[in-house]
């Protein structure tokens, strides 16, 4: 395998891993970034941009990375909050008082991050045209009742943490949040890193797909207890309607779904992008200062929700906006806060060994929370650091 790139000292593990990803996971084309106390120590990359293509994985190559989407998005809410524009104990119809309808009245802004507003479905399903339409996501959320009583309980909002997330962000500041994240985040620190593909660099991302490979091990896997099972089977149940807030899902190489902005599925990301991004919220990097401040970093990754998830159907973790370390999303510490794609890609921080980790592929495969391409390359970056 032609892996380019380079690896600090000690990081050689990561190569190794990554390596085996190509030999023995069915990867097709990925990259790998990590940083650590702010500054680069991994950056590679491999295979072919497309998935069904030969022309070579680029650096700078770039990929849609699914519900990693969420920490990008998360980021903004918390900066709201941080700089004093946002209440995270307000609740949601101070902000935005259509949202009050039908029951939503006691929904708090943290709520809706760390998956307690019990709205992760919709009556009435958007077709992919509306879905991409930023007014239509957050009128059918408002105009929605909750599943179960807001606060007493979690479950994973796969779909409509997004139109939730951006009404509040427009509220508040004007914009949706990818107009926020470009500019106050990711264009001034020159992030490879889009919510809503500006069409200059359209030309950067591959054709993404479906990849088979063995079966994973931990977290949500191929062939996972019969309990999750027949909740992805059951048409009726929170899983399966869930994930079908958009029916049919929209196809995720098409250039208007990539230019839109949805914050809970479709950022566009280098894996640089992604783990710059983590390690500028927890650490000063070149040329930047930190984004979150210990205390909203505190915010991001105390347990807010745990236990039994009503959408996922195993335990999760959630803090605010972001999952936490644990069986179905295993991190690299207890202390590691960030999400996952399904399919995929990974994008997380571990403040205390300051390390910031990024994956991006365009080979899908059908785990939800702990992919073992990225689960492997994590387990590297913990052998480099000896923990």
């Amino acid at each position: 395998m032609d892996v380019n790139g380079t690896v600090a000292e000690g990081f050689e593990p990561v190569r190794d891993a990554f390596v085996r990803n190509f030999e023995t996971l069915g990867e097709r084309g990925a990259s790998v970034a990590v940083y650590r106390n702010g500054q680069q120590v991994v950056d590679l990359w491999a295979g072919t941009k497309d998935i069904d293509g030969t022309t070579p994985w680029e650096h700078g190559t770039a990929q849609v990375v699914r519900s990693a989407t969420k920490g990008m998005a998360a980021a903004v809410l918390l900066l709201l909050h941080q700089r004093g524009q946002l209440d995270l104990d307000a609740p949601v119809g101070h902000y935005w008082p259509e949202f009050k309808a039908r029951g939503k009245e006691r929904v708090l802004v943290r709520h809706v991050l760390n998956h307690r507003a019990g709205l992760p479905v919709l009556d009435h399903p958007l077709t992919p045209e509306q879905a991409l339409d930023p007014l239509r996501g957050p009128a059918a959320v408002a105009a929605q009742a909750p599943a179960w009583e807001p606060g007493t309980d979690h479950g994973y909002h796969a779909l409509t943490y997004g139109w939730m997330l951006d009404e509040l962000v427009r509220r508040v500041t004007g914009q949706g949040a990818g107009e926020w994240l470009a500019a106050q985040i990711t264009g001034p620190l020159s992030l490879d890193l889009w919510l809503g593909l500006p069409d200059s660099e359209a030309h950067r991302v591959g054709r993404a797909g479906r990849v088979e490979g063995p079966e994973p091990t931990g977290g949500l896997r191929a062939r996972p207890k019969r309990s999750v099972t027949e909740a992805y089977e059951d048409p009726a149940s929170l899983t399966r309607r869930a994930f079908a807030a958009i029916t049919p899902f929209p196809e995720q190489n098409d250039p208007a779904y990539r230019a839109a902005a949805l914050p809970a599925t479709n950022a566009i990301a280098t894996a640089d992008g992604l783990a710059r991004f983590y390690a500028t919220l927890i650490g000063d990097t070149a040329g930047a200062s930190r984004l979150f401040t210990p205390e909203t970093v505190e915010l991001a990754r105390a347990e807010e929700s745990a236990g039994p998830d009503r959408v996922l159907v195993v335990g999760t973790r959630f803090g605010l906006g972001y999952m936490l370390h644990g069986s179905a999303s295993p991190f690299l510490a207890p202390g590691s806060f960030g999400h996952p794609g399904r399919g995929g890609a990974l994008g997380f921080a571990d403040p205390e060994s300051e390390i910031a980790f990024g994956y991006v592929t365009n080979g899908f495969r059908k785990t939800v929370t702990a992919d073992p391409r990225a689960q492997g390359l994590v387990r590297a970056v913990r052998q480099s650091l000896g923990l």
